[in-house]
Order: C-alpha cells, then sequence, then structure tokens
C-alpha cells in the first residue's frame, strides 16, 4: 500500500512524485541564490516598514562577519530569541552563513526553561529582544553563553518610527523589565561592527545539522531536534513545488502572524516564501488579533497561514468579515487539528477553502498537505508531500489495511538526523528510517490521509476508543460555545471517562445545555460526564491548547 505510494493517483497537476533535495549543498547557497535572484523585491515587512531581498543578503553577510569576528566558529550555537520582526531573517542567515548552529528559543520562556535549553545545547550566543532580557539575566552565569546581543522592537523601523515604538513599550506600555547585563551589543551596531569585516565562507555539507529546534516537550522532557541541511532544503522543495500548482514566483504576498522561532512558520514563510520571491508580513504578535486584521487593509494578502485557535479567534473579531480578502487564494492549517465548523466558516467569510497539512518538529515540519484551493477536503490532512513514505501501523508495527486506524510512521528526507545528546530517544521515534509520530489516523483508498488523534490523548471508556478530536469537533459548532477541549479522567465504573472545558461564546451557555447538545450529536460511551467553564484555555505560544495542562 504506502511502498506502493497510492496516493500519487491523487496528486494535483504539476507536482513530482520526488524532489532534488540535491538541488543545494545547503541552506546557505539556497539563501544566497535566491536573495540574488529577488533582489529588489521587499522580502519581509513588519509595521509598515520593509526590506529588500538585497537588503537582507547585504545585511545577513554583515551580521555573519559579525558573529565570526566575536570568534564564533562553525559549529558553535546560537539562541535566537525574538518574535516576529526584521531582525528574525536577518540573524538567522547571517548566523547560518557563519557557519552556526541555530537555536531557536519561544520568547515567552521562563528562566527555567532558558537555562534548560540554553546548556542542553551548549548555547555560546543569543539574539534577544530587550523585553526578556531580565530573565536571561538570572540565568546567564549558569550558562556558556558569552556573547549577548540585544534587540528593541523599534530598532529597524526607522529612526522616527522606531523611536515611537520604542517609547510606547518602554515608557507606557513598561513592557521592559529593567535588567543589567555586562558587556551587551545592541542588533545595529553588531550589523555596523560586521560591515568592517569580510565574512569568510564556509561550506556546509548536506547532512550537517544547523538547526536545533525544540519539541515542546509533549512526551516528557524537551528534546532538541537536529535538522540538517538536507531537511530544510527537501522541505522547502517540497512547500515551492505543491504551493506553485496555485501562486506565481514574485508576485505573492504572505502573512505571517505564527512566530518564525516556530519550525511551521520557518519553513513555509521564511524558506518557501523566499524561494516563491514573495514579499512576507511579519505580525509580531498573533495574539493581538486587530494588528492582525489590519494587515488585510495595508495589503493585498495572497497567502496566509494559521492554525484553528487563530482563525477561530478572528472569525469572532467584529472587524474581519468586511476585510476585502479578493486576492486571498491560499490559506494552509498546521500545528493542530482544524476544526471543520472553523474551517467552514472560514471558507464562507473569505472565500479561500483552508487547506490542512501535517507535520511535526522532527520532520523539518511537513508530511502531508491538502490541495491548495477549492479542492482541499476538509476534515483530511492531505496526501504526503514529494518523496515521502507514510504507513499506518498497529502497536507492533504491522501495516493496517486502508480505512484501519494505527500509528502515522513516515519516512522522507525532511526526518530530522535525531535529537541531539539523546540517542536513547532518538532510537524510540526513528527506527529504521522511520519517524514514529505517535499519532493516531487512517489512510483512505485513494491516499487521502486524516488524524484521529494524539495517542496520548485517546480515552479509553469501557473498553472503548474516544478521540478528543471528535468530542471538541461536535461541541464547537453550538452557537454559545467559543472553544472546547476533551480530556480522559478516571472514573472507577468505565476506566476513564470523558471530561469536557468549555469556553463560551454566550454568557447564557449552561452545562445542561452542553450536555444536551452532546447527547443529540455523540454516542452514549463518548457523552462528557464533567463540564467545566473557563475563561480561557492553556495554549502554547503559537495557540496549540494544551490537554496535558488540563490533565
Amino acid at each position: 500500500m504506502s511502498e506502493a505510494r497510492v496516493w500519487l493517483s491523487s496528486y494535483p497537476a504539476g507536482v513530482p512524485a520526488n524532489i532534488d533535495d540535491s538541488s543545494y549543498q545547503n541552506l546557505v547557497q539556497f539563501f544566497r541564490e535566491n536573495l540574488e535572484n529577488h533582489g529588489s523585491k521587499i522580502a519581509f515587512e513588519n509595521m509598515g516598514k520593509g526590506i529588500t531581498y538585497h537588503d537582507l543578503q547585504k545585511m545577513s553577510d554583515a551580521f555573519g562577519a559579525y558573529l565570526q569576528s566575536r570568534g564564533l566558529v562553525a559549529g558553535d550555537k546560537i539562541a535566537l530569541m525574538m518574535p516576529n520582526c526584521l531582525q528574525y531573517p536577518i540573524a538567522i542567515i547571517g548566523a547560518l552563513k557563519a557557519g552556526l548552529i541555530v537555536v531557536n528559543t519561544n520568547p515567552l520562556y521562563t528562566p527555567r526553561e532558558m537555562l534548560y535549553q540554553f546548556n542542553d545545547s551548549d548555547v555560546k550566543a543569543i539574539v534577544i529582544l530587550e523585553n526578556f532580557a531580565h530573565n536571561l539575566e538570572q540565568i546567564l552565569g549558569q550558562t556558556k553563553i558569552s556573547i549577548v546581543i540585544t534587540t528593541s522592537l523599534g530598532e529597524m523601523l526607522g529612526a522616527v518610527k522606531g523611536a515611537v515604538i520604542n517609547l510606547v513599550v518602554r515608557h507606557i506600555k513598561k513592557l521592559v523589565p529593567k535588567y543589567n547585563i555586562a558587556n551587551t551589543v545592541c542588533f545595529k551596531d553588531a550589523l555596523n561592527g560586521g560591515q568592517k569585516f569580510t565574512l569568510q565562507p564556509l561550506v556546509s555539507a548536506p547532512d550537517d545539522v544547523i538547526i536545533h529546534q525544540y519539541t515542546g516537550g509533549t512526551t516528557g522532557v524537551s528534546k532538541g531536534a537536529m535538522l540538517t541541511n538536507r531537511n530544510m532544503i527537501a522541505n522547502m522543495l517540497q512547500m515551492k513545488t505543491w504551493m506553485q500548482t496555485c501562486l506565481t514566483e514574485g508576485n505573492e504576498v504572505a502573512l505571517a502572524p505564527l512566530p518564525m522561532y516556530h519550525i511551521f512558520a520557518f519553513t513555509v514563510n521564511c524558506l518557501a516564501m523566499v524561494a516563491l520571491g514573495a514579499k512576507t508580513v511579519l505580525v509580531t504578535n498573533a495574539k493581538d488579533i486587530p494588528s492582525v486584521i489590519k494587515e488585510f487593509d495595508k495589503n493585498k494578502i495572497t497567502l496566509f497561514s494559521g492554525l484553528n485557535t487563530l482563525f477561530n479567534a478572528m472569525l469572532n473579531h467584529p472587524d474581519f468579515a468586511d476585510k476585502d480578502f479578493s486576492q486571498l487564494k491560499v490559506t494552509v492549517a498546521g500545528g493542530m487539528a482544524l476544526q471543520k465548523a472553523v474551517a467552514e466558516r472560514w471558507e464562507q467569510v473569505t472565500g479561500c477553502r483552508i487547506s490542512e497539512g501535517y507535520g511535526m518538529t522532527e520532520s523539518s515540519p511537513v508530511l502531508t498537505v491538502n490541495i491548495l484551493g477549492k479542492a482541499a477536503r476538509l476534515g483530511y490532512i492531505g496526501l504526503p508531500v514529494s518523496s515521502t513514505d507514510i504507513k499506518i501501523v498497529d502497536d507492533n508495527g504491522v501495516e493496517v489495511p486502508p480505512g484501519s486506524p494505527g500509528e502515522l510512521i513516515a519516512k522522507g528526507p525532511q526526518i530530522m538526523k535525531g535529537y541531539y545528546n539523546k540517542p536513547d530517544e532518538t532510537t524510540k521515534t526513528v527506527k529504521d528510517g522511520w519517524l514514529y509520530t505517535g499519532d493516531i489516523a487512517i489512510m483512505e483508498p485513494d491516499g487521502y490521509f486524516r488524524i484521529v488523534d494524539r495517542k496520548k490523548d485517546m480515552i479509553l471508556v469501557s473498553g472503548f476508543n474516544v478521540y478528543p478530536n471528535e468530542i471538541e469537533d461536535v461541541l464547537v459548532t453550538h452557537p454559545k460555545v467559543l472553544e472546547a477541549a476533551a480530556i480522559g479522567i478516571p472514573d472507577e465504573k468505565s476506566g476513564e471517562s470523558v471530561k469536557v472545558f468549555i469556553v463560551k461564546r454566550d454568557a447564557s451557555l449552561t452545562e445542561e445545555e452542553v450536555l444536551e447538545f452532546a447527547r443529540e450529536n455523540l454516542t452514549g460511551y463518548k457523552m462528557p460526564r464533567v463540564v467545566e467553564f473557563r475563561k480561557e484555555l492553556p495554549k502554547t505560544n503559537v495557540g496549540k491548547i494544551l490537554r496535558r495542562e488540563l490533565r
């Protein structure tokens, strides 16, 4: 079945069965060629300020030269701890040009989480937004970090606008707690300093590690997935070939609210968009829904990438429905399950169908994606991307027939090299080249896949498997429900029973209304036994609901 790649017959026209991941020797070669090719076009824009591909080439060269001048050598680790801002693409491309390994770090990490990640990856340098430097100060002495480059939200936005934004952030909103770190260098000074040096070119091999991308720690301690040149080039090409079915090189405008330190946004909004010569509009704070929505007034957005909670929040904002979506060609969802009710409403409002994809940090991240546009199949994660094999297997690793649930495992050039310094964890996750995802899925006879749920999230009620996604999908169709999450709780009679957490859309919603609606739509063993109302649900920084915290 999967070895025969039955899904190829469902591929859209123009998408090849395989990509040539030897097109570029390394990611630096990819950036150099594409930044040169798209020179005068705007590459990235943030808060109305844009930089061209040519600017990005020069600035990243200067930043890379500065890092080398400070004594950093090929293979050293540098942490990037910033939200979406112009500094991010400059820093990551410059660091890669200098031969460094990038350790993407969530800016909202606590000092404890920072300390673990920096020491686990042996980080020697960091670029950090000043808003979070007070946390770095608390743990810096316990790390190997000797180079600290700080930046501000306004630093790259021009003298006047930048000064105004920094004034508001620092003194009016008071979002920059005091800190005292010796010998820091501001980002602009690093760029200026780098212009005095010549970047020493390095030859990085296809299988050299270039990024440590930390998992969310959902299966225990957070682990650094080692992603190579080949991994990232393959996934970029897999995305580019898929997007070229309805996007035109040099003519697209992508809106990027998801943070690029997250692998989904980095691959889609940085790598694939650079490959297409697109203009990418960076939103610094995706939780500020009005700031996301306003970009539809400022730009003719043709591609939007997000996840279920973001789509839902935008749809429930009063200013969203009246925007001009006439240019919107592609909406891509990832990161968490897309709820059918949200997808249908998005299409009603925008006229653009959401194409859901699927992947993991360990797969750089994309494994499957739906056909883009109206042909996307709601409720499915689509088809495996080029050069990717997928199987659905039982607990013994034996492949099951189409229509039967089992664990989704995948093989392809985008699968990580392993977890940094954790060989035992690597062998549990990657076996004979196959990535064991821990997700329960079903393959249809025509090769389309759909996720049933995370293996660990499955609820066992009297011997019956209950999948939280199904319950949540049902409950959010209630007009008074904004968000829902389901977990299993111990039950003396049935082993486990279902508990749901509800965020109200309408304050009048009662527990009995929830239960009555569930009775109408769910079979008995799937019925929630406990309903808890909350003002909000715990989420990751990119908006994924954390069931483990609810448990």
